[in-house]
Formats: structure tokens, sequence, C-alpha cells
């Protein structure tokens, strides 16, 4: 018998109107889109966004308590309507996804950092795009592989993506970019420049993404508490201040919301799977998505031996449960399943207790380490705020 989950520790999507997935859903209503299986936000009803133009910006990292508990007094914090989670897992690649697509996890299919695609026998870091074997692009272009629905393409409004120089025209980014016009800037005063100039040209109604990473690089780097990021938060906040200064009386409604949050962690609440032989042993694959929930590949005649160790040796900082229970349960979303989900988030999902992460490292794999790290279902970590500030 597989361990139960103890659902009071956790935090699940809201994917019934409270999720970036329903963020999504009263943006594309509000732009022109048809409807979706994912209703509005509850808080932002399609009729708040009127106006000329709509701007998303996605701070990467930006969790809604920690986001109040150390500015609350801020620009930011005076603008936040509510708090709203991210999908699961809560992490870059599968949220990014959704804000891109406009659907959960459960139909783009998007499922973390790592993810083994069938297709190739093989597993990639998604969003960078490259094998995890040797760094290397796979063979198959992006835009064939992932299949994406660019929610850029049902929107009648002129669409822009504004993102990071070195990310802006990725494999990842060009294949969900759909027929959006991509911008590229340098630095923060570079993408609120653009923000502006864009609300400001023309007359016709405008919907632009900005995606700012810095705030997340810090984080994993030195520690959500680090005196480096929250000086970065504090700088961010005076930013989005003089920008709403900006771009008064030009109509433009701001909405400013995180992929995801964070929670700190020590070396010492790291699993290594190479301290676990009798584990490593059972798995057909690497692990796969994310430190904070992680997929396992079990061969059928190794479950038994599988759920033992986990059961006898990882019990205290890990709870175990079949990856299809997950999708049966909606913690990747509602309706109609991806194709191919179900091989993409293995046989069964670890999801550390507390703050713990667990790493499977390959053989000449960089063993970096984050002290910042996010995925999993704690509040810190899944709970965004939902800032609205209309201009």
């Amino acid at each position: 018998m597989i361990p139960s989950m103890n659902a009071s520790a956790l935090v699940l999507p809201d994917y019934q109107g409270g999720s970036i997935v329903n963020l999504m859903g009263s943006i594309v209503r509000a732009l022109g889109a048809e409807e979706t299986i994912y209703p509005p936000l509850r808080t932002l009803p399609p009729e708040c966004l009127a106006g000329r133009t709509v701007i998303l910006l996605v701070i990467d990292g930006l969790g809604h308590d920690w986001l109040l508990a150390h500015r609350p007094g801020g620009p930011l914090a005076r603008h936040v309507r509510d708090r709203i989670t991210s999908v699961f897992p809560s992490t870059t690649a599968t949220a990014i996804a959704t804000f891109l697509t406009g659907t959960a996890p459960q139909q783009h299919g998007i499922t973390g950092w790592f993810m083994y695609f069938q297709e190739l026998g093989g597993v990639l870091a998604v969003l960078p795009y490259e094998t995890r074997s040797a760094g290397l692009p796979p063979s198959v272009p992006a835009q064939q592989l992932l299949a994406p629905c660019s929610v850029f393409d049902r929107l009648t409004a002129h669409s822009h993506l504004i993102a990071p120089s070195r990310i802006v025209h990725s494999q990842f980014n060009t294949a969900y970019r759909g027929k959006a016009c991509p911008h590229a800037f340098r630095d923060l005063g570079e993408l609120l420049r653009s923000l502006t100039e864009l609300s400001r040209a023309g007359h016709e109604r405008r919907y632009l993404y900005g995606y700012w990473p810095e705030l997340d690089r810090l984080a994993h780097e030195h520690g959500i508490e680090s005196r480096e990021t929250l000086d970065h938060l504090a700088e961010l906040d005076t930013a989005f201040g003089a920008f709403l200064n900006g771009i008064a009386g030009t109509g433009t409604t701001v909405i400013v919301t995180g992929d995801h949050g964070f929670i700190d962690t020590r070396a010492d609440q790291t699993i290594d799977v190479a301290l676990h032989p009798e584990l490593a042993c059972t798995l057909a694959a690497p692990l796969c998505g994310e430190g904070r929930a992680a997929y396992c590949y079990v061969p059928q005649d190794r479950r038994r031996q599988f759920i033992n160790y986990v059961s006898a040796h990882l019990e205290e900082h890990m709870e175990l449960k079949e990856s299809g229970a997950l999708i049966g349960a909606d913690y990747f979303g509602l309706g109609s399943p991806h194709p191919r989900l179900r091989e993409r988030v293995g046989d069964f999902t670890l999801i550390p207790k507390g703050r713990a992460v667990i790493r499977h490292f390959l053989p000449g794999e960089s063993r970096y380490v984050h002290i910042g790290v996010h995925g999993g279902m704690s509040a810190q970590e899944m709970y965004v705020p939902l800032i609205f500030a209309p201009a």
C-alpha cells in the first residue's frame, strides 16, 4: 500500500476559478477568444479588462505571502487584489506554458524542467530545449515536439511578447509565441520602457506579455530571504511605481503575477539518489520533473521493491503517489488530458515534505546547489499575487 498524502499540508491548484489558468481565462475572454473549459478568475471577471491595452507582466518567483511580508506598503502590494494558485508542479516551465497557451498542464503537457519524451527515448531540459545527457538540441524542432497551441493566436488584440534578449528567440518561446510580435530587452529599465512605448503606440487594442526572470535567478542562487533577493524586490517595487506613473491616462490595464513562489532549503535537506543505490536500481530512467515534484519511471517487476524502499527509508521526507492518481484527482488540470501526459509524469510521483528536495544527478552532470527552490505544494510555492492596476 502506498502511503497516503497528508492533504492538509498541501495547497492544490484551484482550477475552478482561483489559479493562473483562470487569470488567462479572464484575459482571453476579454480579448476576443472563444470560451475555454477554465472559468474566468473569480476576482477578475473579463469585464474588468475593458480598455485599449492589457499588460500581463510575469515576475518569475514572485510569491504572494513573501511580497506582502517584505514590501507591505509598496506599489506592488498596494495593488494586490487577491492571492491565486500556480499550477502543478509550481515551476517555471509548466506555469509559463500556461501563460503562453491559456491552458493548464492537463492540456499543454509541459510537466517540469526535466521531461521524458517517449517519442525521443530520452530526457530533455524543456526550457533551454536540450538533451539532459549531452546538453545538445534534439533533432526534432520544438514546434513539432511540443505541438503548442499559442494563446496569442486566439486573441483579436494585437499581441506582443517581451522577453530577455537571451531567450526571446529560444526554441521554447518561438514555438509558443504564435502571431505575437517578439521584443527583446537587456535590463529591467528596457523592459518597462518597451511596455510603456507599446502601450502608447497607436489606437488599436493590444495585449502585451512581459517576462522578468531575475528574481528567480537570485532566489535560486542566494535564497528567497537573502539580502540580494530582497534588494532586488525593492528595485522592482520602485520601478513598478514609476512605470505606473509613466503610463497614467493611457487606458492600460496592468496585471502582475508570478509563476510560483519559493522556499529556502539547506544542503542537509537534499536527498541525493546517488546515496540510495537500492532506490536507483529500481528506476528505468532518471527522476524527471522537479526536485520538489519528481516523476519516477519504475518497471512493473521492480515496483514492489521501489514502494518498499521509499516507505522504509524516505517516508519521513517524501509523499509517494501514483502519477495516474494525480491526473485523476485534477492536480494537472480539468478536462481531457494531453495525449502524452500519462507518459510524461511517470509511474509514481515523489512530493517532498517540509523543505526537502530530491536530486538525481547523471554521471558528469554539474552538481548544482539551489538555496531557493520551488515546484512543490507548500503555500509559499503555490500562492502568487494577483496585482491589478488600471492606468
